[in-house]
């Protein structure tokens, strides 16, 4: 059975099973001061573990990639609002939402002041990777092929998101 993630290292291998392997060297920007005592940030690797269910934990803690078009949430299309899965702050609206046909879920806005960037490199060229900036769970890649008005699309994993329903 092929594993439903891809991590890092098995994409550049052409690998179909699970490969543990992480962005960058750089770490996820820490310095919001909004977040800076967050309890999420406390949080031991074994507490992550028990929190979160497999899939998502290997995405959030671990930087994994889910395999395209394995999520529910590619084809949510209600009105509401898209969740971190690790600490449940607000990332994305769902007017947001467009379907980009890559196979994750695809916003062409973001809830700015909720997500830290770093440089990702893995692939062999620099990519923008995005997280959630109260417990620095790895959320995807920001794209600037998306969309009016901001042109930009960023390419979530399904299980590091909740979709709350309005």
């Amino acid at each position: 059975m092929t594993h439903p993630i891809l991590h890092r290292r098995s994409l550049l291998a052409g690998l179909g099973g699970l490969t543990l392997a992480g962005c960058s060297s750089e770490t996820a920007s820490a310095g919001d001061p909004r977040f800076a005592d967050s309890p999420f940030r406390r949080l031991t690797d074994a507490q992550w573990r028990a929190r979160l269910p497999g899939l998502s934990y290997a995405v959030l803690r671990e930087e994994a990639t889910e395999r395209p078009y394995s999520s529910p949430l590619n084809g949510e299309s209600r009105t509401g609002t898209f969740l971190c899965r690790g600490c449940e702050l607000p990332l994305f609206e769902s007017r947001w939402k467009y379907d980009s046909r890559t196979g994750w879920p695809s916003f062409w806005d973001v809830i700015s002041r909720n997500i830290g960037t770093k440089t990702d490199y893995a692939i062999g060229v620099p990519r923008t990777e995005y997280h959630c900036a109260r417990c620095l769970g790895h959320q995807g890649h920001v794209f600037n092929d998306g969309p009016r008005p901001t042109g930009k699309r960023y390419c979530n994993n399904g299980v590091a998101l909740i979709f709350r329903p309005a």
